[in-house]
């Protein structure tokens, strides 16, 4: 029996990257091995233990055999005469596909059949056999994988063969949960475009997000964004948000907020009247095949009807700042509101030249909405009650007050900017 560091610990540690989890092979062993040797057993579809002191996962040497299917058409052989050889084989890519001795050191040489090494030189992410086409994740795994390391390019014939998997209908076998998965680890990688452009390289976009994969080519007005193009657009605003660290909620917010503009009829390009409802509509769709969690999903559907009217709050009145406020449902959820405010900052910034353009919208309203919510309720509905109003009217009384508290903050504001010589 012997034990062998795989996958992303040897290759983040050849990377000189820091190595937070270590995944273990024991070639030569049973399972009734290593359950006397103190392991837990975990794995449902094939033999996994937990070390019985670090914890850690330890899974015997295996072989997989398409069976069916999808990913999870496999079936799983494993014996003590199954090689380390033949288990490297399984795997997604090359870079993946070493191992190291226990108490390797990161200088001594690897177990390296399929030219990981070359590969981590080169920068390049290759599939390590045929195998690969079997199993339909892989190519979401890659995508994530080159977010992450933004500066790989893919294998030409890697790209060749996922373009075949997804003409042979492999990606449309994908359940929604592991699709949502994935692309939720890509989208907090380093440089989440990179992801979506693998993804519709290869195909793949167009039958897993179709709403998304549409907006390459639409034409935005130029002197809004000078980009023009609308998927180049969101692209720039999923970067913008991991570039100020943004939370997934964001990111995916990012992601859906102008998805309406891949129906705006050509007619009247590049103008795109209406686009924030459709956008709604069609995030909702998405939200719902993938099954996004609800934090995702309610703040993307908030950016997306919202971020134009957040764009344009400067100078708007109090009543429409409170409106505004109110069908953003801040005053329940001014965490989320905040989310909502950084997920229009990145989308106002994810245009060509304005990176660093400031978005005082976002600090702006962020005072207002404390302001309005240093309204005591309390005593407006007791001053309410005192005169008779109930329901509805001290509804509209807390709206009041809460208007007025606006304008006493946006007054005392320009009062503030004028006394600094200020516009």
């Amino acid at each position: 029996m012997k034990t062998y560091m795989v996958g992303g610990a040897v290759r983040d540690r050849l990377l000189g990257l820091p190595v937070n989890d270590h995944d273990w092979v024991v070639v030569g062993s049973t399972p009734e091995a290593m359950l006397a040797q103190g392991f837990v057993p975990v794995g449902k579809d094939f033999p996994v233990f937990l070390h019985p002191r670090s914890h850690e996962e330890y899974a015997l040497a295996r072989t997989e055999r398409k069976s069916g299917r999808g990913y999870r058409g496999f079936s799983i052989a494993t014996s003590p005469d199954v090689t380390l050889e033949q288990d490297l084989a399984r795997r997604d890519l090359t870079i993946n596909a070493m191992a190291a001795p226990v108490g390797w050191n990161g200088s001594d040489p690897v177990t390296d059949p399929y030219g990981g090494q070359a590969d981590l030189q080169a920068r390049v992410l290759r599939h390590v056999t045929e195998a690969f086409r079997e199993d339909p994740v892989r190519i979401l795994r890659l995508a994530r994988f080159a977010a992450r390391f933004h500066g790989f390019s893919v294998a030409p014939e890697t790209v060749a063969l996922m373009r075949q998997m997804v003409a042979d209908g492999e990606v449309d076998a994908l359940v929604p949960e592991r699709v949502w998965q994935e692309l939720a680890r890509g989208l907090m990688e380093a440089r989440p475009s990179r992801m979506f452009e693998v993804l519709r390289d290869c195909g793949a976009l167009a039958r897993l997000l179709p709403e998304l994969d549409r907006l390459w080519g639409v034409p935005q007005r130029a002197d809004y964004h000078p980009e023009v193009d609308t998927g180049i657009h969101v692209m720039m605003v999923l970067d913008r948000a991991a570039q100020l660290d943004a939370p997934l909620p964001v990111r995916w917010a990012c992601l859906a907020h102008d998805l309406g503009k891949g129906t705006t009829p050509a007619d009247v390009l590049p103008r795109h009247i209406g686009h924030e409802e459709r956008s709604v509509d069609l995030a909702r769709q998405v939200q719902q095949r993938l099954r996004v969690p609800s934090d995702c999903a309610e703040l993307a559907l908030v950016v997306a009807a919202e971020h134009g009217n957040i764009h344009r709050s400067p100078g708007i009145a109090a009543a429409a700042v409170v409106r505004l406020l109110e069908r953003c449902d801040a005053f329940r959820k001014p965490d989320r509101f905040a989310q909502a405010l950084l997920a229009c900052q990145c989308d106002a910034q994810g245009r060509l030249g304005l990176e660093d353009k400031p978005y005082p919208q976002r600090a702006q309203l962020l005072r207002l909405l404390a302001a309005a919510q240093a309204v005591s309720t309390r005593e407006v509905a007791e001053r309410a009650a005192r005169t008779g109003r109930q329901g509805a009217e001290i509804g509209a009384m807390v709206h009041e007050a809460r208007c007025q508290a606006v304008a006493q903050m946006v007054a005392a504001d320009a009062a503030a900017a004028a006394a600094n010589g200020q516009p």
